[in-house]
């Protein structure tokens, strides 16, 4: 902040000492992050930090001028549910990059979301500074991580000596540097653990002043139901006094459409009383699971692989597993909104439906048997847009791309609701999209300096073009790279450069502000 009354005294143009830079970007129109309409501005930027920011740069002296007059300048995207850590922890630096998200404007990405990641924050932290990273990452400890370090897949109550081992391990990672708790109630192994488990465990995380990020228990009608399962969120910002997010809002499947009004309001209500509740969404009306995910009940695939295996070849069990496998997919609009994106190659671009006339047998037939040989990654079309838009009207909803192999979300999200819902539906005006993308982030997961264009903050910042700002990305080209972000810095340094990703590795691994 040392630079915060100098910038003042420059914009009223009180000071007459030359300020050493190594960016100025001039003659943008620059959105801070806030909500506010965006002005045009010059921004000095010096190692990490944004030092200047003013309607004269006259007194700035910068290595490097950059003239984005006619861009939109706004803080780095900051996406709150990523599953970006393979690539993030790759042999290859270029894998490393993120060039799929930086391209989207973001400079930012969670991890260890749905429960997932690693128990050890400390370890997989070091690893990755050590390596390099193409843009920053914030790590969360996943339940699911830790219940099964403990408990392998098992599909009981832990006793009191696995609970405090549980407690350890997020205690630990929360220390760490952890944002706070992670589940992912609808997978294995959190689906087998009941809300009070979760209570306990989320009472650690608060206690470090951390939040609790949920991907919540029924997002459809395959146990408790929508509703039942924004109750249990609810229950658990209560009972362990904890800020709440829900991950991925939406209503998933024929049997829930319009449910997304109550949902808002039992929302709404809660954050009357007082409760720290938010969430994120992807602008996509198809999901991305895994076939066995979607399809096979959980207690098919409890007590590891082996024991899943055997089940799913049991003929004792096939009617009932049939049964259920043709009532989750006609939950999810049948067979042919299923669509495979990732494993086998004879299965790869086809519908589940399309590979059981292919191969003369039941489309939960061919469930199976992907799930037999492999699993796949899939794109299930089960969301109605009326829900999608009434979610993404909140105020508490913020942009995120659950990103995920095969489907365009991960390289496209950003830039899709900045098409089709900003540009051309008017959901919202341009600064709150950017607000939602950025400062909003910021502020409900206390990243420290982060998500504005304040002077003292860090220089995460992405400058595109309001006319070609665009996703090239569908469900039949998922991995094309998105268009319009002419430049992207992160921590300063200029990570996508006139279009194009630039060869470095200047992100960080960042902790929550417990200051804040």
């Amino acid at each position: 902040m040392k630079y915060f009354i100098l910038s003042i005294l420059l914009i009223l143009g009180g000071c007459s000492s030359p300020i050493e830079a190594d960016i100025l970007l001039k003659g943008g129109r620059v959105f801070v992050g806030d909500n506010s309409q965006g002005i045009i501005a010059d921004i000095a930027i010096k190692n990490d930090e944004i030092i200047f920011i003013g309607s004269s740069s006259d007194h700035i002296r910068a290595k490097k001028s950059i003239n984005v007059s006619g861009l939109i300048v706004a803080p780095g995207f900051i996406d709150p549910h990523t599953h970006s850590l393979l690539e993030l922890q790759s042999d290859d630096a270029k894998q490393r990059e993120n060039a799929n998200y930086r391209l989207q404007g973001v400079t930012t990405v969670f991890n260890g979301n749905d429960g997932g990641g690693s128990p050890d924050i400390l370890k997989l932290s070091q690893e990755m500074m050590h390596s390099g990273i193409g843009t920053n990452t914030t790590l969360y400890v996943g339940h699911g991580a830790v219940r099964r370090q403990v408990m392998n897949n098992d599909n009981r109550v832990p006793t009191d000596e696995e609970l405090a081992r549980m407690k350890l391990l997020v205690a630990n990672a929360m220390d760490a540097g952890a944002l706070g708790l992670s589940t992912g109630l609808f997978y294995v192994p959190g689906s087998f653990s009941a809300t009070d488990e979760v209570v306990e465990l989320a009472k650690v995380a608060a206690e470090k002043n951390g939040i609790y990020d949920s991907h919540i228990r029924d997002e459809s009608t395959y146990n408790i139901g929508l509703e039942a399962s924004i109750e249990e969120v609810l229950e658990i910002a209560r009972r362990a006094d904890i800020p709440v997010h829900i991950a991925h809002i939406k209503a998933l499947g024929v049997d829930v459409w319009g449910k997304s009004v109550p949902v808002i309001k039992m929302i709404e209500q809660a954050r009357a009383e007082g409760l720290k509740v938010t969430a994120d969404q992807y602008p996509w009306l198809a999901s991305g699971t895994s076939i066995s995910a979607a399809l096979i009940p959980r207690e098919i695939k409890a007590g590891g692989k082996e024991k899943y295996l055997a089940r799913l070849n049991n003929p004792q069990l096939r009617d009932k597993l049939i049964e259920d496998i043709t009532e989750n997919l006609r939950r999810r609009g049948g067979a042919e909104a299923v669509l495979i994106t990732q494993g086998k190659p004879e299965w790869q671009g086809k519908t589940l439906g399309f590979l059981a006339v292919e191969n003369n047998i039941t489309p939960a037939s061919m469930a199976i048997e992907i799930s037999r040989n492999g699993d796949a990654k899939i794109a299930s079309f089960n969301m109605n847009e009326d829900d999608v838009i009434n979610f993404m009207s909140q105020d508490w909803v913020m942009t995120s791309s659950d990103g995920s192999v095969g489907h365009p979300r991960k390289y496209a999200s950003f830039p899709r609701k900045y098409e089709t819902y900003i540009k051309a539906q008017k959901i919202m005006p341009l600064e709150a999209f950017l607000y939602r993308s950025s400062g909003l982030v910021a502020d409900t997961f206390m990243l420290c300096d982060r998500g504005y264009i304040k002077a003292g903050y860090k220089a995460d910042i992405v400058i595109f073009d309001q006319y070609n700002f665009k996703a090239r990305a569908d469900f039949q080209n998922p991995e094309l790279l998105s268009e319009g972000v002419e430049y992207l810095l992160i921590n300063g340094q200029l990570a996508v450069d006139k279009g194009k990703s630039q060869a470095i590795l200047p992100g960080k691994v960042l902790k929550r502000c417990t200051g804040r």
